[in-house]
């Protein structure tokens, strides 16, 4: 396996352990990033006091979920508000005898259909994660903390509430059915991220590197259903042609036999 492990430990239900490691399971190598810059200075902003840590001195806080994952409870799925769920890890058992104690608890999960709830200290932090089985390993998704998900009715008890027209509905929900299709992440790409790339190699050959878009035009609610029927319209799109049958190639003529001398 070429990618490095981003944690090592054990993975442990009541009295069996087995030696796992984490990887990260998704990749931002390919992302735009920037570093501030001083624009007096040109050089990268800083603070003027720093707090140096090593590996050595993070070996110090000794918790028992720095080097293991020790799961002490079975949910549902869907008891686990989708804001909480963070970052994913694939968790895979080390080479050796711990391959059978991890095949066991795999097992055992994906025979409850349960998702498992333990901690682990990663990255400077101790995360409450959830367990989940995937094909022949687990997928470990790190939990976001209760006091960092902020109340939904500190942004939604001030939505007026409005009483839409049933034809409407009707309309836009016709529209959702017509755009129906199945999930397929790979067709998506972060335009604003190729946006930024490309603008970069302008500046680079010396241009202002400006990219533009048009901005949508906001919906005006006198024309709503207007909107909607156009879109009605839009989204069905006409039936897709059939290709034309290929026309047979015309067949060869036999090559004129040479006549004898």
């Amino acid at each position: 396996m070429a990618a490095r492990p981003t944690w090592q430990g054990h993975l442990k239900l009541s009295l069996v352990t087995c030696p796992v490691a984490l990887y990260t399971a998704t990749s931002s190598a390919s992302h735009v990033s920037f570093h501030l810059i001083n624009p007096d200075t040109n050089n990268e902003v800083s603070k003027d006091e720093y707090v140096l840590f090593d590996d050595a001195d993070f070996d110090k806080v000794k918790l028992e979920s720095t080097r293991t994952i020790d799961i002490n409870q079975f949910v549902d799925e869907d008891d686990i508000d989708r804001l909480y769920w963070d970052d994913p890890f694939y968790v895979v058992p080390e080479k050796g005898v711990g391959a059978e104690a991890f095949a066991v608890i795999r097992d055992a999960m994906k025979a409850a259909g349960k998702i498992a709830i333990g901690c682990l200290v990663l990255r400077g932090r101790e995360r409450q994660i959830a367990l989940e089985v995937r094909g022949k390993g687990l997928v470990a998704y790190s939990l976001r903390p209760h006091d960092e998900v902020r109340d939904t009715a500190d942004y939604f008890d001030d939505i007026p509430a409005v009483k839409p027209d049933k034809d409407m509905v009707e309309i836009a929900t016709r529209i959702i059915g017509q755009k129906d299709a199945e999930f397929d992440p790979s067709k998506f790409t972060d335009r604003y991220d190729d946006a930024l790339k490309e603008m970069i190699k302008a500046k680079q050959k010396g241009g202002k590197g400006l990219v533009e878009a048009p901005e949508p035009d906001d919906t005006n609610v006198v024309d709503l259903m207007a909107a909607l029927r156009a879109s009605l319209k839009g989204s069905a799109g006409a039936p897709a042609k059939k290709p034309a049958a290929k026309k047979a190639a015309p067949a060869k003529k036999p090559a004129a036999k040479k006549k004898a001398a």
